[in-house]
């Protein structure tokens, strides 16, 4: 029983919430408040003003944007064409940029940071530099298309053509991952070199090494990285509004994503109750989709310490 009290001792307890209270104090006021306060508001309607100005209208902003709504379930669809496209496009390639970049040779820190820099950089000086890019007139890619001889009706229209905006922010979004390959070439690392040697005395290639000992060693890593780029492949936003005309999602609203469109509602049209019920039903559908990939673990994430 002394042993029970020395470990509750409340004197001890009491100094851990004061050390712990700054962080708690701003979790409590800057996020589970403001988060607790959008739920409340994406029940009212509300533009931003004064806040006697809050009217509680209950489920009319949900019944309005299920059902009234249509550039919401446009702006979903750029959304998920966008996610699906770019997040396993993102992962296979930082997997094999990180096994390339795993080999002991010369120099090889060099090319790490330099693949690595891109993330570094990015931000809006990095949407001004792609924008140069896909210029269609005189963009160095159609340029370089013109000089191996690609005839001109061929060349993508990048960000002018409605079939080409989705696709040229998801070609852009591959500039960025070297936050993933230098992730997973930590975990690369971490892969015991034994099994290795026994599939080689098994007679296992190059290839066959790499899908029977260093995919399987390397779900956990593979898992961390796919819940990382789902949640921010829903979130796009800063790219899209700085190169294609801020809120309107050009050309034709082709990437009108839904937090371009939340962001309109919010800070252009002030709409902000409505703004919260988007906010709360974009979280419902990264939730779901975490849980979803969260689910599946058993089935093809491996943990070496698991029995």
């Amino acid at each position: 029983m002394m042993r029970i009290r020395g470990i509750y001792n409340p004197q001890e307890v009491r100094s851990g919430f004061l050390f712990i209270s700054p962080w708690l104090i701003s979790f409590l006021f800057l996020t589970l408040g403001p988060l607790l306060f959008s739920f409340f508001l994406s029940f009212c309607n509300w533009d931003g003003g004064p806040l006697d100005r809050i009217q509680w209208v209950g489920v009319r902003n949900y019944s309005k944007l299920f059902f009234e709504d249509e550039r919401i379930y446009k702006s979903l669809y750029n959304t998920a064409y966008y996610a699906f496209l770019s997040v396993p496009l993102g992962v296979v390639l930082a997997l094999l940029l990180a096994v390339a970049l795993n080999q002991e040779v010369r120099g090889i820190v060099l090319f790490r940071a330099i693949f690595y820099l891109p993330k570094v950089v990015g931000g809006p000086a990095t949407a001004i530099l792609w924008l140069w890019l896909f210029n269609p007139v005189f963009g160095p890619i159609n340029t370089m298309l013109d000089l191996l001889g690609v005839p001109g009706e061929w060349h993508p229209g990048w960000l002018s053509s409605e079939a080409w905006s989705k696709p040229s922010l998801i070609l852009m979004s591959l500039w960025g991952v070297g936050g993933s390959m230098l992730i997973y070439l930590a975990g690369l690392q971490n892969v015991p070199r034994q099994l290795y040697e026994a599939a080689e005395l098994d007679g296992a290639g190059e290839i066959r090494k790499f899908f029977a000992v260093t995919i399987p060693m390397m779900t956990p890593t593979i898992f961390f990285n796919l819940i990382m780029s789902v949640i921010g492949s829903f979130q796009v936003f800063s790219n899209a509004y700085i190169m294609t005309n801020r809120t309107q999602g050009m050309p034709n609203e082709t990437t009108l994503f839904y937090m371009l469109y939340l962001f309109r509602k919010a800070f252009e049209e002030f709409e902000m109750g409505y703004a919260c019920a988007m906010a709360w039903v974009l979280f419902s559908i990264i939730l779901f989709f975490t849980l979803l990939i969260l689910k599946s673990t058993p089935f093809w994430v491996y943990y070496e310490g698991e029995r």
